[in-house]
């Protein structure tokens, strides 16, 4: 539990330096996420920094990660 937090912290630190790098060590390199922080940072610095902390903080996608993998039947 602790570890899952001081992740966290770490993550949104490194967002607020680099805000895609952030984005990129939770959800990886080609997730639609990672690509909107990207776009938002090219466009400005706190629109990024912004958006890579509400996903890092508030979007939960790991319901969504399972449902992908389950069998059919």
């Amino acid at each position: 539990m602790a570890s899952e937090r001081c992740c966290l912290f770490l993550e949104i630190l490194i967002s607020i330096i680099l805000p895609p790098l952030g984005v990129f060590l939770h959800y990886g390199c080609c997730s639609l996420e990672f690509c909107i922080c990207l776009l938002l940072t090219i466009l400005g610095y706190i629109p990024g920094i912004i958006y890579a902390i509400y996903v890092l903080v508030a979007v939960d996608h790991q319901p969504y990660r399972t449902s992908y993998y389950e069998p059919l039947a």
